[in-house]
């Protein structure tokens, strides 16, 4: 079960479109991983039983506080830090934590999470959680919101690929401001671009018109005079892919486009830079 689509606007001012992981879902995934912690739980006081009878109380007393707090806290804190936002739970139903700027859950953001989760979780049975995640736009817990964290779904009904970058304008694309282009603008050039081989040749024109002059008009710098329309629309989407992988994947400094500059073109320019449809 997906859900909702939600903007994240990162700190590259780019634009990410995720899947807010519903209810249900995370309920069904925190059960998984409490009985988890139980059955782990159960495990190693059975052993602390078994070894530690015999020794000094205090001495007890105070390993099976630790193994307690590694239990409940070290757990969750470990693990997703380990696996960037995904504990057993998280794993088996295609979630993960993520930051509010939608960079990997740093490890301070997972043991803000652990912490809260004692007393939300843990201590009041998971009530507040459930509370703040129904009055929470982006499906947050208590701990979430101290965190600055969100939690996704990965199993997300996967979209179109994105267009390949026209070399042609990569050193262009490379310069662009996204953080005008609205997630709404952004799916129809990519619902256009994959459905404009089976439009009218006359209405497919039209339309790339009119989308990449609304595309254009929220970005800058524009394209370079003379430039197809689709070939605008294909290099926006795929530096913005190439963004958001980027922040996901905390790896800036991958698939930079290098292309030298291209020669001009011939097709006479329009408005916004680009050739309008004859």
């Amino acid at each position: 079960m997906v859900g909702q689509q939600q903007p994240v606007v990162t700190g590259d001012a780019v634009v990410l479109d995720i899947q807010i992981a519903q209810l249900p879902v995370r309920v069904l995934s925190a059960l998984i991983d409490v009985t988890v912690v139980a059955l782990l739980y159960v495990a190693g006081v059975l052993l602390w039983a078994l070894t530690l009878n015999d020794t000094d109380p205090a001495f007890s007393a105070a390993v099976l506080i630790i193994f307690t707090v590694l239990a409940i806290v070290g757990y969750p804190a470990i693990f997703e830090t380990a696996t960037r936002g995904r504990t057993l739970g998280k794993m088996a139903l295609g979630l993960r934590v993520v930051s509010d700027d939608g960079s990997p859950e740093r490890f301070r953001q997972a043991l803000f999470r652990a912490l809260a989760g004692v007393i939300e979780l843990w201590m009041l049975t998971g009530a507040p959680a459930v509370l703040c995640s129904m009055l929470s736009p982006q499906g947050k817990r208590v701990g979430d919101i101290f965190a600055g964290t969100v939690v996704i779904s990965e199993r997300a009904a996967r979209q179109a690929p994105p267009p390949a970058m026209p070399p042609q304008l990569a050193w262009w694309a490379s310069t662009l401001q996204l953080s005008g282009l609205a997630p709404a603008q952004a799916d129809m050039a990519r619902q256009f671009l994959a459905r404009a081989p089976q439009l009218d040749p006359q209405v497919r024109d039209q339309m790339a018109y009119r989308i990449t002059s609304d595309v254009v008009s929220r970005i800058s710098p524009p394209p370079p005079p003379g430039t197809p329309p689709g070939m605008v629309l294909a290099a926006v989407l795929a530096e913005r892919h190439r963004r958001e992988l980027d922040r996901l994947q905390q790896n800036p400094a991958a698939s930079h486009w290098t292309a030298p500059p291209p020669p001009p073109m011939p097709m006479p320019p329009g408005p916004g830079g680009f050739a309008p449809p004859s």
